[in-house]
């Protein structure tokens, strides 16, 4: 294995947030010694900014040699059009830190989410992800299936760091 792509819900509602993302470091850094070196991330909010976060801090930190693919659903003018300042500027963040970035389309589109999905999938060799499985309709649950009907190691952290936050 020597890539793997992430997926994870926006809203990450997980009672110890230092313990996801202590376990986010240990699954990179034990991925990396397993031989992977590509790191594939769809840029939204939430899981995605998470992890590409963490790739980049142990890229820095711990002088790894391993890189931050971004695929992109559409520009980026159209990805962030109702994001906060903030996340704005923390996505715009990870964009110039990353080793590259591809885009499915320039604007908008109803399949656009699912092609970049399906792109992340194909050019992974596993999956690690933050899927609450009661949440099975969602973009997240989708590309878990494409990576379980592709036959890729699915490493889904949801069920190894967290418990749901109280409601």
């Amino acid at each position: 294995m020597t890539s793997v792509c992430f997926t994870g819900h926006r809203k990450i509602e997980c009672a110890d947030m230092y313990g996801l993302k202590t376990l986010l470091d240990s699954t990179i850094c034990g991925l990396v010694k397993r031989g992977v070196t590509d790191f594939y991330c769809g840029g939204a909010l939430g899981f995605d900014t998470m992890c590409a976060h963490m790739v980049l801090y142990l890229k820095k930190r711990k002088a790894l040699d391993i890189k931050l693919h971004l695929i992109l659903p559409c520009s980026n003018e159209e990805q962030t059009k109702n994001w906060s300042y903030s996340d704005k500027q923390e996505f715009y963040g990870i964009l110039m830190a990353a080793d590259d970035i591809e885009y499915i389309g320039s604007q908008y589109t109803k399949e656009c989410m699912k092609k970049r999905n399906a792109r992340m999938v194909e050019l992974a060799d596993g999956c690690v992800c933050y899927y609450d499985e009661s949440l099975a309709r969602s973009g997240t649950g989708q590309t878990v299936r494409m990576a379980n009907a592709k036959g890729i190691e699915v490493i889904n952290l949801f069920n190894m760091a967290c418990r749901p936050a109280p409601r």
